[in-house]
């Protein structure tokens, strides 16, 4: 649960700096968005891997 509520916290900075980018045009919250939205990637394939034992030992 804890990746879950890091990944909604990622999600919530990824608007507010997309918000900035494409409203503001500011640059900067750019490059923060696709980080941002580059450590929600690697959050969500660790949590599917861990999904998927959790699914496979309960077998």
């Amino acid at each position: 649960m804890e990746k879950l509520q890091q990944l909604r916290t990622l999600l919530e900075t990824a608007e507010k700096e997309g918000q900035a980018f494409y409203e503001k045009n500011n640059n900067a919250a750019g490059t923060r968005l696709r980080n941002a939205l580059q450590q929600m990637k690697a959050l969500a394939t660790d949590l599917r891997k861990e999904v998927t034992e959790k699914k496979n030992t309960v077998k």
